[in-house]
Protein backbone atom coordinates (compact mmCIF):
# COMPACT_ATOMS: atom_id res chain seq x y z
CA UNK A 1 0.00 0.00 0.00
CA UNK A 2 2.77 2.53 0.97
CA UNK A 3 4.23 1.52 -2.22
CA UNK A 4 1.37 2.35 -4.53
CA UNK A 5 1.40 5.89 -2.55
CA UNK A 6 4.70 6.53 -3.60
CA UNK A 7 3.94 5.84 -7.26
CA UNK A 8 1.08 8.11 -6.94
CA UNK A 9 2.80 10.83 -5.69
CA UNK A 10 5.51 10.52 -8.23
CA UNK A 11 3.02 10.08 -10.85
CA UNK A 12 1.03 13.06 -9.71
CA UNK A 13 4.39 15.28 -9.40
CA UNK A 14 5.38 14.37 -12.59
CA UNK A 15 2.22 15.37 -13.76
CA UNK A 16 1.86 18.52 -12.55
CA UNK A 17 5.67 19.31 -13.72
CA UNK A 18 4.91 18.58 -17.04
CA UNK A 19 2.06 20.37 -17.15
CA UNK A 20 4.08 24.28 -15.94
CA UNK A 21 6.02 23.29 -18.72
CA UNK A 22 4.24 22.00 -21.77
CA UNK A 23 4.62 23.70 -24.76
CA UNK A 24 2.98 26.96 -25.70
CA UNK A 25 0.25 25.97 -28.56
CA UNK A 26 -0.11 26.95 -31.84
CA UNK A 27 -3.35 29.12 -32.17
CA UNK A 28 -4.01 29.20 -28.99
CA UNK A 29 -0.80 30.92 -27.29
CA UNK A 30 0.56 32.23 -30.43
CA UNK A 31 0.36 32.53 -34.11
CA UNK A 32 3.02 33.13 -36.51
CA UNK A 33 3.69 35.83 -38.51
CA UNK A 34 2.41 35.46 -42.27
CA UNK A 35 6.02 36.74 -43.43
CA UNK A 36 9.21 36.51 -41.04
CA UNK A 37 10.78 39.72 -40.22
CA UNK A 38 14.65 40.29 -39.38
CA UNK A 39 15.48 40.58 -36.16
CA UNK A 40 18.08 43.52 -35.21
CA UNK A 41 20.12 41.46 -32.63
CA UNK A 42 22.19 37.79 -32.14
CA UNK A 43 19.88 37.64 -29.28
CA UNK A 44 16.44 36.30 -29.15
CA UNK A 45 14.25 39.13 -29.75
CA UNK A 46 10.84 40.36 -28.05
CA UNK A 47 9.34 43.06 -29.24
CA UNK A 48 6.43 45.25 -27.39
CA UNK A 49 4.15 46.70 -29.21
CA UNK A 50 2.37 49.65 -26.87
CA UNK A 51 0.68 52.45 -26.42
CA UNK A 52 0.76 54.30 -22.94
CA UNK A 53 -3.48 54.66 -23.06
CA UNK A 54 -3.96 51.38 -23.43
CA UNK A 55 -5.61 49.72 -20.66
CA UNK A 56 -4.52 45.96 -21.35
CA UNK A 57 -0.60 47.82 -21.62
CA UNK A 58 -1.19 48.72 -18.70
CA UNK A 59 -2.20 45.83 -17.23
CA UNK A 60 0.36 43.65 -18.57
CA UNK A 61 3.20 46.62 -17.88
CA UNK A 62 4.09 45.42 -14.10
CA UNK A 63 4.14 42.00 -15.23
CA UNK A 64 6.19 42.44 -18.30
CA UNK A 65 9.07 44.60 -16.30
CA UNK A 66 9.08 41.99 -13.59
CA UNK A 67 10.10 39.48 -16.38
CA UNK A 68 12.73 41.62 -17.52
CA UNK A 69 14.24 42.07 -14.65
CA UNK A 70 14.89 37.97 -14.80
CA UNK A 71 15.17 37.47 -18.84
CA UNK A 72 17.30 35.19 -19.78
CA UNK A 73 20.93 36.70 -21.16
CA UNK A 74 19.88 35.77 -24.83
CA UNK A 75 17.06 37.35 -24.52
CA UNK A 76 16.66 41.25 -25.92
CA UNK A 77 13.80 42.85 -25.19
CA UNK A 78 12.65 46.32 -27.42
CA UNK A 79 9.71 48.49 -27.02
CA UNK A 80 7.92 50.12 -29.86
CA UNK A 81 5.44 52.66 -29.40
CA UNK A 82 2.26 52.31 -31.23
CA UNK A 83 0.61 54.48 -33.85
CA UNK A 84 -2.77 53.50 -34.89
CA UNK A 85 -4.20 56.85 -35.07
CA UNK A 86 -2.75 60.42 -35.71
CA UNK A 87 -3.57 61.27 -31.85
CA UNK A 88 -1.33 58.52 -30.88
CA UNK A 89 2.25 59.91 -32.70
CA UNK A 90 2.69 62.68 -29.96
CA UNK A 91 3.48 59.22 -27.11
CA UNK A 92 5.66 57.79 -29.48
CA UNK A 93 7.27 61.19 -29.73
CA UNK A 94 7.70 60.99 -26.31
CA UNK A 95 8.83 57.60 -25.83
CA UNK A 96 12.27 58.38 -28.15
CA UNK A 97 12.51 61.59 -27.28
CA UNK A 98 13.17 60.22 -23.42
CA UNK A 99 14.65 57.58 -24.65
CA UNK A 100 17.52 59.83 -26.20
CA UNK A 101 17.76 61.69 -23.33
CA UNK A 102 18.26 58.58 -21.00
CA UNK A 103 15.22 59.24 -19.26
CA UNK A 104 12.15 57.02 -20.54
CA UNK A 105 12.89 54.37 -17.81
CA UNK A 106 12.27 57.39 -15.36
CA UNK A 107 8.66 58.56 -17.04
CA UNK A 108 7.78 54.86 -18.18
CA UNK A 109 5.72 54.34 -15.04
CA UNK A 110 4.60 57.83 -14.67
CA UNK A 111 3.22 58.22 -17.91
CA UNK A 112 1.33 54.72 -17.67
CA UNK A 113 -0.30 55.89 -14.93
CA UNK A 114 -1.18 59.74 -16.19
CA UNK A 115 -3.24 57.87 -18.86
CA UNK A 116 -5.35 54.85 -17.04
CA UNK A 117 -5.28 56.11 -13.66
CA UNK A 118 -4.62 60.32 -13.47
CA UNK A 119 -6.69 60.76 -16.75
CA UNK A 120 -4.01 63.70 -17.38
CA UNK A 121 -4.48 65.01 -20.85
CA UNK A 122 -1.08 64.02 -22.90
CA UNK A 123 -2.83 64.96 -25.95
CA UNK A 124 0.11 67.43 -27.50
CA UNK A 125 3.72 68.55 -27.19
CA UNK A 126 3.26 71.44 -24.62
CA UNK A 127 0.87 69.22 -22.20
CA UNK A 128 3.80 66.72 -22.33
CA UNK A 129 6.47 68.94 -21.82
CA UNK A 130 5.00 70.40 -19.37
CA UNK A 131 3.87 66.98 -17.30
CA UNK A 132 7.76 65.41 -18.36
CA UNK A 133 8.92 68.77 -16.45
CA UNK A 134 6.89 68.13 -13.01
CA UNK A 135 8.29 64.71 -12.81
CA UNK A 136 12.21 66.50 -13.24
CA UNK A 137 13.01 66.40 -17.06
CA UNK A 138 14.86 69.55 -18.38
CA UNK A 139 11.98 71.17 -20.51
CA UNK A 140 14.05 72.80 -22.87
CA UNK A 141 15.97 69.57 -23.77
CA UNK A 142 12.85 67.62 -23.97
CA UNK A 143 11.44 69.79 -26.95
CA UNK A 144 14.30 69.92 -28.50
CA UNK A 145 14.78 65.69 -28.70
CA UNK A 146 10.76 65.77 -29.38
CA UNK A 147 11.12 67.72 -32.76
CA UNK A 148 14.58 66.35 -33.38
CA UNK A 149 15.52 64.81 -36.96
CA UNK A 150 16.04 61.09 -35.46
CA UNK A 151 13.33 61.17 -33.63
CA UNK A 152 10.93 61.52 -36.48
CA UNK A 153 13.07 59.18 -37.81
CA UNK A 154 12.33 56.78 -35.28
CA UNK A 155 8.36 57.17 -35.46
CA UNK A 156 8.50 56.95 -38.65
CA UNK A 157 10.44 53.58 -38.50
CA UNK A 158 7.90 52.48 -35.98
CA UNK A 159 5.19 53.11 -38.24
CA UNK A 160 6.11 51.18 -40.76
CA UNK A 161 7.22 48.10 -38.66
CA UNK A 162 3.50 48.13 -37.32
CA UNK A 163 2.76 47.49 -41.08
CA UNK A 164 5.61 44.84 -41.40
CA UNK A 165 4.52 42.76 -38.60
CA UNK A 166 0.70 43.14 -39.41
CA UNK A 167 0.31 44.72 -35.84
CA UNK A 168 -3.28 45.02 -35.22
CA UNK A 169 -3.82 45.58 -31.32
CA UNK A 170 -1.94 46.56 -28.37
CA UNK A 171 -0.51 45.39 -26.45
CA UNK A 172 1.54 42.68 -28.93
CA UNK A 173 4.60 41.00 -28.82
CA UNK A 174 6.68 39.27 -31.42
CA UNK A 175 9.36 36.95 -30.31
CA UNK A 176 12.51 36.12 -33.09
CA UNK A 177 10.45 38.08 -35.50
CA UNK A 178 7.89 35.45 -36.45
CA UNK A 179 6.04 34.38 -33.17
CA UNK A 180 2.91 36.61 -32.18
CA UNK A 181 1.53 36.56 -28.75
CA UNK A 182 -1.82 39.05 -28.42
CA UNK A 183 -4.94 38.80 -26.51
CA UNK A 184 -3.61 36.88 -23.65
CA UNK A 185 -4.38 37.93 -19.65
CA UNK A 186 -1.18 38.98 -17.84
CA UNK A 187 -0.31 36.11 -16.48
CA UNK A 188 -0.85 33.46 -20.14
CA UNK A 189 0.82 36.47 -22.07
CA UNK A 190 4.11 36.15 -19.94
CA UNK A 191 3.73 32.22 -19.29
CA UNK A 192 3.76 32.25 -23.27
CA UNK A 193 6.60 34.47 -23.88
CA UNK A 194 8.64 32.09 -21.52
CA UNK A 195 7.39 29.43 -23.34
CA UNK A 196 7.93 30.73 -27.08
CA UNK A 197 11.43 31.88 -26.15
CA UNK A 198 12.10 28.01 -25.58
CA UNK A 199 11.02 27.34 -29.08
CA UNK A 200 13.16 30.07 -30.56
CA UNK A 201 16.18 29.32 -28.20
CA UNK A 202 15.94 25.62 -29.76
CA UNK A 203 16.11 27.27 -33.49
CA UNK A 204 19.32 28.99 -32.53
CA UNK A 205 21.05 26.18 -31.64
CA UNK A 206 20.26 23.99 -35.56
Amino acid sequence: MKNLIKILLVTATLFVGGAAFAAAELGKDYKLLGTAQPTGTKKIEVLEFFFYGCTHCFHLHPKLSEWEKTMPRDVELTLVPTVFRDSWEPMANTFYALESLGQRQQLHDALYRAWNEEIVDLSDEDKIANFVAKHGVDRANFTAAYNSFSMQSKVTRAKQMIRSYNISGTPTLVVDGKYVIEGLQPEDTIRALKEVIVMARKEHRK
